[in-house]
């Protein structure tokens, strides 16, 4: 439970001591960590803090929750959640040891995800991927203290979500094997194939066909979610794109 005394008197200490994208170690009990809820993101969107430290989510833009899978928290730990907020702060104090995994209740759909490691891993969350969207493995959260949201690092990779920010790749902590692949260490079959398309493009052109096949609404839907996920769209924009398509599928 939280305690209210003690989270303003860990509100005094941790004021200059924000935690965000830049946390190389682990925040201790004596901090604040600060979890930034903006347009479809938490930033960090993944973090490590001891067990004691009191963690406040606080709104950048839009409105939002930070609510914890039930199945998906250490055993012994109770589920927190914010409802949802346009603007202010939440706090929680993570006691428990273990893996806690949170999303934000309006847009759990679009990957609204995020992970904090207490202490060390543990828990049901480890024993399978995140239902909605990607988080960073726990490993490389430990290791970091902090990974930024939309970092190279950003996403476990194993739940095929749409989060990926502008440092989309294959930084260290991601799983099945994300670092170069097959064609990463093969730069000339990489190039050699690379050509074969190109030429197989011009062909295809040379013949009159090169016209691209009408995008599936169903493509044009995985669009718009995939945009609506990095922010490029807001919410309003969302909902009217969203409902001429279905009102291109009915006809």
């Amino acid at each position: 439970m939280t305690n209210y005394s003690r989270r303003q008197f860990l509100g005094v200490l941790g004021a200059g001591a924000v935690a965000s994208t830049g946390l190389s170690q682990p925040a201790s009990a004596q901090e604040t960590p600060v979890v930034k809820m903006g347009n479809n993101y938490f930033d960090p969107i993944g973090l490590h803090v001891e067990p004691g430290t009191t963690v406040r989510f606080e709104i950048a833009a839009g409105a939002h929750s930070a609510t914890a899978y039930e199945n998906r928290i250490p055993s012994d730990a109770s589920a927190f959640d914010s409802g949802t907020i346009s603007s202010g702060e939440f706090e929680y104090t993570f006691e428990e040891p273990g893996t806690y995994d949170y999303y934000c209740i309006p847009h759990k759909s679009v990957g609204m995800v995020g992970r904090i490691v207490v202490g060390s891993p543990g828990g049901p969350a480890e024993d399978s991927p995140i239902p909605d969207g990607d988080v960073p493995e726990s490993e490389a959260i430990v290791e970091q203290g902090a990974i930024a949201y939309g970092s190279s690092n950003g996403g476990d990779g194993s739940s095929g979500g749409g989060m990926r920010g502008p440092g989309m790749g294959s930084g260290p902590g991601m799983m099945n094997g994300r670092n170069g692949g097959w064609f990463g260490g093969l730069p000339f079959v990489g190039g050699a194939l690379g050509m074969l398309g190109l030429v197989s493009g011009l062909l295809y052109w040379a013949l009159g066909r090169g016209d691209p096949p009408p995008e599936s609404d169903d493509s044009a839907m995985e669009t718009l979610q995939r945009c609506y996920a990095r922010g490029e769209i807001d919410e309003e924009e969302f909902q009217k794109r969203r409902e001429r398509l279905v009102a291109n599928q009915e006809n």
